[in-house]
């Protein structure tokens, strides 16, 4: 299973927000959040005609696991599978902060996690994916090795568990964008978080050829006042995997975390540009926001679900996150690059524009940044 997700020019679509995150996006352009309109829109990013062919897996939230398409009276699962498409699972809790550790959090779930693991893959889930949130912030010392420790430790007993389970785990260690950092910081604290995990890994007798990373994109802190090129966060990518990852590690896929499909595309298709054999890996995508935002606003003068013109738009995104995927994706001057913010806000050039709209702003994704213990923090892509 690990190998069908590391197929090239394949990714996965990460539509494992919970009800309430989703239900904000929805509300934000006046689609009312209701199950059928849920159940509705993921059955759009299911069956787009052709999106099998860009996607190599989906990760779901329990809720969409247990709801049937409409095309075949056929649950998610089992419509994903008849695509091509590995269907996954979000199964992790809530996030929770540490006291003493300025904001730094850890994800709750393990207890409850291997009952859940066999709920889901009789229900017809093939992997699951765990996040554990960080935030780099260089005055406060974070994350500390404390911090590292806990987020990195966690992962490698859920990757343990999904494994005993008959899950292929995704561990995702996700480094947010908020920050003053500069990408040599940002290198420097990947390369330990990285570290610490598959060391973590190995400790705990996980079978790291049948298990898959969904990493961050390593990057300048969006407050960063240093500029750089795609090409520049492209290697230092590379260069973490270089000191870090396992070659029994097929394959990556990045998130977006707060990127424009634009942004996130670009530093990509970099990454793939500048692979040597030194780096062996298969680079892709499981994003969530640089997808989806742009879809919902074309619900915004209606404030109705357009499915077939999201499904259209979704489709055409695909194609360019497959490009990127290859190193194959004709980028525009400047694509990818980090601009420095010139008012002295926390938002650079780098974040912000979503493909089809010119200021879109995800209510979770702002609300996270600030608070990554609120209620409503989940994974974006993710």
């Amino acid at each position: 299973m690990a190998e069908a997700i590391a197929t090239p020019g394949k990714g996965i679509t990460a539509c494992d927000e919970g009800p309430g995150t989703i239900g904000m996006r929805f509300e934000d352009v006046g689609v009312e959040n209701t199950e059928e309109n849920r159940r509705a829109y993921r059955q759009m990013l299911f069956e787009a005609p052709g999106c099998n062919e860009f996607l190599c897996a989906a990760i779901l939230d329990p809720e969409t696991v247990y709801q049937k398409s409409s095309t075949s009276g056929k649950l998610f699962p089992e419509v994903l599978t008849g695509l091509g498409i590995v269907p996954g699972i979000k199964p992790h809790l809530k996030v929770y902060a540490i006291p003493g550790q300025a904001g730094s959090t850890v994800m709750q779930g393990l207890d409850s996690l291997a009952a859940r693991c066999k709920e889901y893959k009789a229900a017809g889930i093939k992997f699951a994916k765990w996040r554990s949130p960080i935030e780099i912030n260089v005055a406060m010392d974070q994350p500390s090795d404390l911090i590292i420790e806990m987020n990195m430790l966690d992962l490698a007993r859920y990757a343990l568990i999904c494994q005993s389970e008959g899950l292929v785990p995704i561990v995702e260690p996700d480094v947010s964008l908020k920050g003053d950092h500069t990408l040599e910081q940002a290198v420097a604290i990947n390369t330990k978080i990285q570290a610490t995990l598959f060391k973590a890994m190995l400790d705990h007798g996980v079978y790291m050829e049948g298990a898959v990373l969904k990493s961050n994109v390593v990057n300048p802190g969006r407050s960063c006042a240093t500029p750089y090129t795609a090409a520049q966060i492209g290697q230092a990518n590379l260069d973490v995997f270089r000191r870090c990852f396992p070659t029994a590690m097929k394959t990556a896929n990045f998130l977006s975390g707060g990127q424009s499909l634009s942004d996130a595309s670009g530093r990509l298709n970099a990454m793939n540009k500048l692979k040597t054999a030194k780096d062996p890996w298969n680079l892709s995508f499981s994003w969530s926001a640089a997808l989806q935002m742009p879809l919902f606003q074309l619900c915004k003068e209606t404030g109705q679900l357009q499915l077939e013109a999201m499904s259209a738009l979704y489709l055409s995104e695909l194609k360019i996150a497959s490009a990127s995927a290859l190193g194959q994706l004709d980028a525009t001057p400047g694509q990818g690059d980090h601009v420095p913010p010139s008012d002295g806000s926390t938002t650079g050039g780098d974040v912000g524009a979503y493909a089809g709209a010119s200021t879109i702003v995800d209510p979770i994704e702002a609300l996270c940044a600030d608070d990554p213990a609120a209620d409503e923090c989940r994974v974006y892509e993710d």
